[in-house]
């Protein structure tokens, strides 16, 4: 994670991000590269407390007023605050990483989630910005049906074999990497390379890397399924348009299936911010697209290694037992 702040610094830290921040409305010329287009290199931070989706409570409020964006922030700081005065808990093992059977946290606790404190400053209630309603659109009868069923596998038997792990658990591929990128628990940050004819996005989450062309060349045949899909990019004015299919179904990212088709909008609004706009369509999964947006702001200094494989004992713990059930057998069931 690159953001490891101590909790006793939460206060501090948001009060000197009140006395610096610029005037609402101040605008600076993005900048550009050496040969003329918007320069959108750098390393950009996509953290946010604003909500995927709408909460329902909110009903067809599509903003927030000042007032209550600064509510909810101070609600997001306090909620940090407040785990200074709670006893220390032991993690255990058990069959949920996030959570114990009581409730209490399991592997993870907010030492290790760096979400941030800010709302997205557009004010918005939600990160999707289409449908109105600012929540998914709902699922197909076999969209629901996959859903389900994938939901009833892990909540029955989440690992049979070294065959039921995800890219997600082998360290390679998802998360908040996507494609598309989206604001989770840690790791929110991307760098992003740019020369005439390639862009290169690299997420911290798992490091994951993708290579854009943007020298016009002709997609790949349908058939050559990548698990970040296959990604084509063009300027439309100031605003680089990626658009990615080829999905590979098995990456598992939210029920989806080789037929999603992705088109991503990035933005340099001014110096410090890079407007990230993804449409999602995958008609076997929802009845219609849905878009949502997130400002990322501009990180000064180096995107930090994520080291998820180091350490990673899943892998070699399956295989190890595996092989610990067959000399069982081997030996007539004896050991």
């Amino acid at each position: 994670m690159s953001h490891r702040i101590l909790p006793c610094t939460f206060v501090v830290a948001a009060a000197l991000t009140v006395a610096g921040a610029a005037p609402a409305g101040a605008q600076t010329e993005p900048p550009r590269t050496a040969w003329g287009a918007p320069d959108l290199g750098g390393v950009w931070d996509f953290r946010s407390i604003t909500r995927m989706e709408r909460p329902e409570a909110l009903a067809d409020k599509e903003f927030l007023t000042t007032e209550e964006i600064a509510d909810l922030e101070q609600q997001a700081l306090d909620r940090l605050n407040n785990f200074l005065d709670l006893p220390a808990q032991r993690t255990e093992a058990g069959t949920n990483v996030d959570r114990r059977p009581d409730g209490g946290n399991g592997s993870y606790n907010h030492t290790w989630l760096d979400q941030g404190l800010e709302a997205v400053d557009t004010g918005r209630t939600s990160l999707i910005v289409d449908p109105p309603n600012g929540r998914y659109p709902p699922l197909t009868p076999e969209g629901r049906r996959r859903v389900d069923a994938y939901r009833e596998h892990r909540r029955i038997q989440p690992a049979d074999s070294w065959l039921d792990f995800s890219t997600y658990d082998r360290c390679l591929l998802g998360f908040n990497a996507g494609p598309p990128m989206t604001p989770s628990a840690y790791n929110n940050n991307m760098q992003l390379f740019q020369t005439p004819d390639h862009v290169a996005i690299v997420t911290e989450m798992v490091n994951t890397v993708r290579i854009v062309p943007l020298d016009g060349r002709p997609s790949l045949p349908s058939d050559m399924l990548q698990w970040s899909g296959e990604s084509r990019g063009h300027w439309e004015g100031d605003t680089l348009v990626i658009e990615t299919a080829n999905f590979d179904p098995r990456r598992l990212w939210r029920s989806t299936t080789g037929s999603m088709h992705l088109t991503e909008r990035l933005t340099r609004v001014d110096a410090d911010t890079l407007r990230y706009q993804a449409t999602v369509n995958d008609p076997q999964t929802w009845e219609r697209p849905w878009t949502f947006e997130v400002p990322m702001k501009a990180l000064d200094g180096e995107k930090w290694e994520y080291a998820c494989h180091e350490g990673h004992h899943s892998m070699p713990l399956m295989l190890g037992g595996a092989r610990a059930l067959e000399a069982r057998d081997a030996a007539g069931g004896q050991q």
